[in-house]
Formats: structure tokens, sequence, C-alpha cells
């Protein structure tokens, strides 16, 4: 049967998630940056919303998402977090704020008491300390790799990662080193679907796709490429709102599709 958007019956929490990855079922994720959206993505079968800095972009008007502060992070948590009752919330940690463990365990605490249930950091394996220091004192984890926009200076762009084998080597040892070290969600972003596969095959943590194919045990959009709103859409991206004309309809029908296999197909995926 095919799987029909409804509105969360319970709050999601870390272990729904692993439990949907063991059941081979696809969860949903739009990062969003407000209380009425948050409270209409519950109500629309989204299990996990991303507060995330791409707010700079998005909202702030940035050029990137280096400029984004603590502050404003923390301002659009609570917001989120008043909007919403079920969907798990994760909080960006803003450029900067994590460089070592201790300085990321002051500001991940400021996030979570903002509302958020999960704090996310952009790095590889050198944040398997940082990762431990958290999840050791309760605070959960998702990192994030392949192309990661608080590095898009040092990467030269926000270029599709992974697709020469050593890359793709490294990358695979980052998410197996930061699964050890006890993270619980991964955003794979800008990645062949080979690697992402590989990569979701390998972790026992739930893997959450943007730009990463389809075998991801999740996807992320941001809303406003859902709503149609980014003017040069990334290439992984799909206009919802033009197939539906209403807000709540884009969002079921943006759920509807990746529960059942029909999104992310070859137009939005790097090979």
């Amino acid at each position: 049967m095919p799987y029909a958007p409804a509105e969360l019956e319970k709050p999601v929490t870390v272990q729904t998630l692993r439990r949907m990855k063991a059941d081979g079922e696809k969860f949903i994720t739009v990062a969003l940056y407000d209380a009425p959206m948050a409270a209409m993505a519950q109500k629309t079968g989204v299990e996990a919303v991303l507060v995330g800095d791409s707010l700079g972009m998005t909202v702030l008007g940035y050029d990137s998402t280096i400029p984004v502060t603590m502050e404003q992070m923390i301002y659009h948590v609570e917001a989120v977090a008043r909007g919403n009752r079920k969907s798990l919330i994760m909080g960006d940690m803003p450029f900067m704020t994590y460089a070592t463990p201790e300085q990321a365990l002051t500001n991940a605490t400021r996030i979570m008491q903002a509302g958020a249930h999960m704090v996310k950091i952009e790095g590889g394996a050198w944040l398997a300390e940082t990762v431990r220091m958290l999840t050791d004192r309760g605070i959960p984890v998702c990192a994030h790799l392949g192309l990661t926009p608080q590095s898009v200076h040092k990467l030269g762009g926000y270029r599709v990662q992974g697709r020469d084998e050593e890359q793709a080597g490294e990358i695979l040892d980052d998410a197996a080193q930061l699964d050890e070290a006890g993270a619980d969600l991964l955003v794979l972003e800008c990645v062949p679907a080979s690697l992402a596969r590989r990569i979701t095959d390998i972790v026992s943590m739930p893997t959450i796709g943007i730009g990463a194919g389809r075998d991801t045990d999740a996807q992320v959009l941001v809303i406003n490429d859902i709503l149609g709103l980014t003017e040069t859409p990334p290439k992984f991206s799909k206009n919802f709102l033009e197939e539906t004309g209403n807000i709540p309809g884009a969002l079921r029908k943006y759920a509807e599709d990746v529960k059942n296999g029909i999104f992310p197909d070859a137009s939005h995926t790097f090979e």
C-alpha cells in the first residue's frame, strides 16, 4: 500500500528514528525556521525538523552560512519549539562554535535549552572526541558529511564531494568513526548515490540524504525549496508547491513521495 501522510500520533525520538531504520521505513526531515511551519510539519507527517544555519541564506540574506550567530540560531530554535509538539527538532551549531570539545559543550547546551532535541555539527573524524563528550553528557548529535556549507571556502564552492575513490574512502572512514563515537544521525549532502548507499549500509545510525540519492534512511529539503521560493534551486531540490497549489499539500506530497521511493529520482541525484 502506498504511504499516505498523516499527523504524527506521538512525539518522535532518536529511538523512533533508529527503529524506522531497522524496519526499512523512510523518515521525513524538513529544514524550517518558524513556529507556523513547525506546527504544519507535524500535521503533515514530518518526523524531524532541522533548524538549519541555512537560515542565513534563506531568511537573513547572507551569501553563506558563515555569518550566522548563536543568538540567531537560538532565536529560531525557540520559535520552532513553540510551534512544535511532536517532530524531533535538530538545531545547527553555527560556524566556529564547536572548534573544541569544551566550546561545543557550552554552545550545544544553549541550543538544547532553547528547545532542540539534538544538535548538528559539520565535519569528519576530527569531531569524534566532541561527539563522545556531547553524547556522554546526554546531548544527541547529528553529524554532517559530504558538502559541508560552513567549509565552502575551503571546498572551493558548493561542489559534489566523494566522486573520486580517495575522497570517497575518506568520507566512508569519517562516517565509521563518527558512528563509533556515538553520533545519532548523519546528514550526507551532495555525494554520489552509490557512496551514500555504502555509508547507509555500514553505519548503525540513520542517514539523512540531501543530494545523496534515494537509498539513505531519510531525506531532507529546505522549506524554501519545497515551496519554490529559491531563485536558483539546486539540482537535488523540487518545487512541490507547484504540483499541489497549497503549503500543507506540498509538505504532504514531499512526505508521500519520499516514503514511496518516488523522490528523489535520477534528475535529483549525483553519480
